[in-house]
């Protein structure tokens, strides 16, 4: 009886240990492929336009002049801009722009990124900047979103 329960243990460490394998280079493959194909910035000095669309649909443009490799160094450098927000594990959750909060607890409101006129799949620590690229901040709501 000893040697079945040692023989079902040792397959049962076999498996252990290959499946942990097998999720080892699972990982290292996620890694890999995101470094390979994620969001990559772009060296130097670039021009970029960002644009803030407010809750009363009024536009403030800023054309700035930035060597940031992402979105939010280049909102702190730009003039007249001003932004305010929660740092969470995915980087800073926009909550104030130019003093208008979007608050999703009060009224379904987020604040969203768009890139070039396409949504956004990051958040402004990993957004990256590229020249002549324009940037919308938009104030959304669940009511305007569906539209």
């Amino acid at each position: 009886m000893t040697q079945k329960k040692n023989q079902k243990e040792a397959k049962q460490n076999k498996t252990l240990i290959i499946i942990s394998i097998v999720l080892f280079f699972a990982v290292i493959s996620t890694f890999l492929m995101y470094s390979a194909f994620g969001p990559q910035p772009t060296e130097g000095a670039k021009t970029i336009t960002i644009q803030v669309v407010d809750n009363q649909q009024n536009t403030a443009s800023y054309e700035t002049h930035t060597d940031a490799a992402y979105l939010r160094q280049a909102m702190e450098e730009t003039k007249g801009l001003t932004f305010v927000g929660t740092e969470g594990p995915y980087g800073l959750m926009l909550h104030t722009i130019n003093g208008v909060t979007a608050d999703y607890g009060k009224n379904q409101a987020w604040w969203s990124i768009y890139v070039n006129d396409t949504l956004g799949s990051y958040g402004i620590d990993s957004q990256p900047v590229a020249d002549g690229d324009t940037f919308r901040l938009q104030y959304t709501t669940e009511a305007n979103a569906a539209n």
